[in-house]
């Protein structure tokens, strides 16, 4: 049964739908699940509108429309949707650590990029900051999961931590996957440690020169791909990128 925020957030999307650019996102990001054409802009805006018109009172109710948004998408707007409602600042009270569930089932589920990085370098360093005596085991265990999209997330979770990265647990988290030959975990790897170098390059340095033989090169270029402009007193752009 349809939940009527997730009602209203479809009508919405499907309102604002442009057939003309949706194949060219599909296209972008070589996705089976056709796109409505809808750009973030516009969805955040109307997401950010439909929850001020129903505000969700309760945490069964907010599970219910990301899920309903989620596993019932016919079109991947609808999951990016369901992101922004899983994010939406008015809910965060109910993001406590038992809603860990739900995230891994979006990013086992979801199994690309771009739900991947946004789950994991918001949903789970926030997790990460306010439970981490349970979190971070969690993120341990994910490191070294079959499933390569847990494993890039337990290493993408603390992007944006700056000086508060625990330092034991990223290391711990790319260890085991140092001499993984995947694009998206060498790929994540690089992102994770160019991240922290914009506050700690040194750490970075000693870490990508103690573990070259392991490391692919992918990995340690993308590590110190600002390493020269930091030493001249470059400063952290307002968003790193993978």
């Amino acid at each position: 049964m349809s939940t009527p925020l997730a009602a209203a957030i479809r009508r919405g999307l499907a309102e604002h739908a442009d057939p003309d650019k949706a194949e060219g996102m599909r296209a972008y990001m070589k996705s089976a699940m056709p796109y409505r054409g809808v750009q973030k802009p516009a969805l955040r805006s109307l997401v950010k509108d439909a929850l001020k018109e129903r505000p969700i009172a309760d945490k069964e109710t907010w599970i219910a429309v990301v899920r309903e948004l989620w596993d019932h998408a016919g079109f991947r707007e609808e999951r990016y949707a369901a992101l922004q409602v899983a994010g939406a600042r008015g809910c965060q009270a109910f993001r406590t650590f038992d809603t860990l569930p739900m995230f891994e089932h979006m990013v086992t589920s979801g199994a690309w990029w771009d739900f991947v990085d946004d789950i994991a370098s918001h949903r789970l360093r926030e997790l990460l900051e306010r439970f981490p005596a349970e979190t971070a085991p969690q993120m341990r265990a994910w490191s070294r999961d079959p499933d390569m999209w847990k494993r890039r997330s337990a290493i993408l979770c603390q992007l944006g931590r700056r000086e508060q990265t625990d330092l034991d647990l990223l290391f711990d988290c790319i260890e085991p996957n140092l001499s993984d030959r995947e694009f998206f975990i060498r790929k994540g790897i690089g992102w994770a440690l160019r991240d922290l170098a914009y506050s700690n390059l040194g750490v970075v340095e000693e870490y990508v020169e103690r573990n070259r033989e392991r490391m692919s090169a992918l990995s340690a270029r993308e590590a110190l791909k600002n390493a020269e402009k930091l030493r001249s007193g470059g400063r952290r752009p307002s968003r790193a990128r993978a």
